[in-house]
């Protein structure tokens, strides 16, 4: 049996697809995953959630008289573009606890959510937004958002207590540029900026999924999976147009295939501190495009009773199509 893949960066656009893929996977028995797709039994990690609870945090400071910390606006971008480094920065806390196998456990998950945005805030140079904020009001916004902060702090700790052992690790995000912008994108837009921030430890063992969709279509299938109540759900939020054109207009994943000197790979070069020193270590990620320009995904958002064998062979056949690419590096 070959060996199982580690970690996927399951990357893409907004709506192409990516948890779709990740809900296909999760309906799949232990033997099917490793035989078709390398797999282990997967752990799943996503920025998605810590963009929400933003918007909830602003939507708490302005029901509290005060600007909001993080957007623009409540359909709008972020504040600073560097928050999408942010994001990141809390991923890798994410994946150093799981690995640790640690337990949050405290007294209220939206205080501690509180500080630990504060503390991702810092890690790259940003002003940390809560800690200026009076501890009448952090109290009241912490009991308004307990439940939902609470709900996210357990889902992390009960993947944590599983054991890590033979499992593939799949961590979702979704990154872009503006609508017409050139290659290579400005920093903190893309990919490669996000290659940048990932923790070493998770760079070195990870292999990028990426769901090819047109942005067209990316914009399309967003307003189509987006429900009125669902911006708190993975399946079923929209991102706001101006965002849709201003941040995920367009990515640089095909450019930076296109710029690797080893096909098949995304090369990333890091500068990183060794004691006293500094050295630089070049990465080579093994690179698969899952080709769903043609809609392979969207049915899998339905009742599992209502897919269609010839969707569901159409997906399959696709995605072992592109884990057998990333195994064979």
């Amino acid at each position: 049996m070959s060996q199982l893949l580690d970690t996927i960066l399951l990357f893409s656009l907004p709506a192409s697809g990516k948890s779709e893929v990740r809900r296909y996977l999760a309906s799949l028995t232990p033997d099917q995953c490793r035989k078709d797709f390398h797999l282990g039994p997967t752990l799943q990690l996503d920025d998605y959630p810590y963009v929400h609870l933003m918007h909830r945090i602003d939507d708490e400071l302005k029901t509290n008289g005060l600007e909001y910390a993080y957007y623009q606006g409540p359909s709008r971008p972020f504040r600073d573009p560097w928050t999408w480094a942010v994001l990141v920065e809390l991923l890798n806390e994410d994946y150093a606890n799981l690995m640790a196998g640690n337990q949050t456990l405290v007294a209220s998950a939206a205080q501690h959510l509180f500080d630990r945005l504060d503390a991702a805030h810092a890690k790259v140079g940003l002003s940390q937004p809560l800690g200026a904020i009076s501890h009448r009001i952090r109290v009241r916004m912490a009991e308004a958002l307990e439940a939902e902060c609470r709900t996210e702090l357990d889902v992390l700790n009960r993947q944590n207590a599983q054991d890590r052992q033979g499992r593939t690790l799949v961590i979702e995000a979704a990154r872009g540029g503006a609508n017409g912008s050139i290659f290579p994108l400005c920093p903190p837009q893309g990919y490669e900026t996000a290659f940048q921030t990932l923790s070493p430890a998770i760079v070195e063992k990870a292999a990028v999924l990426y769901v090819w969709v047109d942005p067209s279509e990316s914009r399309r299938k967003n307003i189509e999976r987006g429900l009125p109540d669902g911006q708190g759900s993975i399946l079923h939020h929209s991102v706001p147009r101006e965002v849709m054109l201003g941040q995920y207009g367009c990515d640089d994943m095909a450019w930076l295939m296109a710029q690797s000197d080893r096909p098949g790979t995304i090369r990333v070069e890091r500068t990183l501190q060794d004691g006293g020193h500094f050295t630089t270590k070049v990465y080579h990620l093994p690179v698969a495009r899952f080709d769903n320009r043609n809609d392979l995904t969207t049915f899998v958002r339905e009742d599992r009773k209502l897919w269609k064998k010839a969707d569901v062979q159409a997906l399959h056949h696709g995605l072992k199509a592109a884990f057998e690419q990333l195994a064979k590096h």
